[in-house]
């Protein structure tokens, strides 16, 4: 069963081709620019040259065909026709509370997602446009929802309520509804693999830091607390996301400035975070740059966000009471050592100690690591979150008949012997030029 899925943006289409029955990646790939000149498609098959061209997509419709045109090229592509396509998957980043589930996507389930649209209005939009796209390509094939606020359903009332006032959420849906949900899905089963114990018997913190980022306590394998809000705005300091910020600084601004609550709007979410600290950079990589040639905006960015994710692993700690692991995940989680070191520097009074040399080490996107220092009580990884695979085993899941939320539901890539044989491959080839890695590859009890 080959599924395609999509993670569609405002002005760019993600896609991974997956032949479930033999386990898979064929194709993975990204379409940019869509709607504003310049478009272009970056494809990478398996036992296929990489391949780059630029072609004009004035629609996401014109996107995803130009997807389906690569995928069954003679040449670069990895099918030879769209009929072995069985199954679509689609990144939807905002369900409310109306959606605890992925879904097969009908006529009812796009009604009730457009009344969710004012809940996010950054996101939803392009995900409809996406979805739609592919439905008007791919018409006879069975397209699945994977909500990013599904696997939040489960926070109680005491993490999730705001204190506003109670109409707000009776009438206006005002709430903590999280975000990043199928990276934390994927990142709690597979640490409670590491750990060797039954999934809903394990507490841990998840950091997924990325561009956008936020931190998951997960009790007894279930989703507790979360850092996002009702927005993705809330929480951690991002790329270029303000994170937590008082309520009267927006007010005070409005009132100095002139500026509308769209302004405002923009600015906490496209002008913030390190971009509005350094004035210059939102990619943690230019940062680490500029930081080690002792540049003070770059060292006072990597500061914040760190202390910022500091107090959010304190805070889930305190609300845990009991941690088995801390994961870090996603871009910056993975490849960024010094936001990790920051992030738990101070923490050993608690029982998270890293080992510093193993921290500084790793750096690689095709094995799951263990940073654990001397004496720590907690155990700490870094994990390449996979939400493409979560998408993938959803979709044949929900067309097979098979599916289930997933505290009744086991994943794949729950067992002991799952390998990702692209990531093992990659591994090879990071082993010949690291050798240093295969000491700190995280061992399955």
């Amino acid at each position: 069963m080959v599924v395609l899925t999509l993670n569609c943006g405002s002005s760019s289409v993600k896609y991974q081709i997956y032949d479930w029955d033999r386990k898979d990646i064929l194709a993975t790939g990204i379409v940019e620019r869509i709607g504003i000149g310049g478009s272009s498609i970056t494809h990478k098959a398996r036992n296929r040259p990489d391949y780059e061209c630029e072609h004009e997509c004035p629609t996401h419709t014109v996107a995803i065909e130009l997807i389906l045109k690569t995928l069954t090229d003679s040449e670069v592509g990895v099918i030879s026709d769209m009929s072995m396509i069985k199954a679509v998957g689609h990144r939807m980043v905002h369900g409310g509370s109306r959606f605890a589930r992925s879904s097969i996507i009908d006529d009812e389930f796009l009604a009730t997602f457009r009344e969710l649209t004012d809940l996010a209005p950054l996101h939803n939009p392009a995900n409809l446009m996406g979805v739609e796209a592919a439905k008007a390509v791919l018409p006879d094939v069975p397209h699945c929802a994977v909500m990013d606020t599904a696997w939040h359903q489960t926070m109680p009332a005491s993490s999730y309520m705001y204190a506003v006032p109670g109409e707000w959420y009776e009438k206006y849906k005002v709430r903590r509804y999280g975000f990043h949900g199928t990276s934390f899905l994927y990142n709690a089963k597979r640490t409670s693999v590491l750990l060797g114990k039954d999934p809903f018997e394990s507490n841990i913190i998840i950091a997924h830091i990325g561009n956008g980022a936020s931190i998951n306590a997960v009790k007894n394998g279930c989703s507790y607390d979360t850092s996002m809000g009702m927005t993705p705005v809330e929480g951690l300091v991002m790329g270029t996301r303000s994170g937590d910020l008082d309520p009267g600084v927006i007010f005070h601004m409005i009132r100095k400035t002139g500026m509308s609550p769209a302004e405002v709007e923009k600015k906490l979410n496209k002008e913030s975070g390190v971009l509005g600290i350094t004035g210059k950079w939102s990619d943690r990589r230019d940062i680490e740059v500029a930081a080690e040639k002792g540049d003070p905006v770059a060292l006072l960015a990597q500061q914040i966000e760190g202390y910022r994710i500091k107090k959010y692993i304190g805070s889930y700690y305190a609300a845990l009471g009991h941690v088995d692991a801390l994961v870090f995940t996603a871009g910056v989680g993975e490849m960024g050592p010094e936001t990790r070191r920051l992030a738990t520097e101070g923490l050993e009074e608690l029982g998270i100690v890293i080992d510093v040399k193993k921290n500084a080490l790793a750096k690689c996107r095709n094995a799951e690591l263990d940073i654990t220092g001397p004496g720590s009580k907690v155990k700490v990884y870094v994990i390449p979150t996979d939400e493409e695979l979560v998408m993938t085993e959803d979709a044949c899941a929900l067309v097979n008949g098979t599916y289930d939320v997933h505290t009744n539901y086991h994943y794949y890539f729950e067992n002991r012997n799952y390998v990702n044989k692209t990531r093992a491959e990659g591994l090879e080839r990071d082993l010949a030029k690291k050798p240093w890695l295969k000491d700190i590859i995280a061992q399955i009890p």
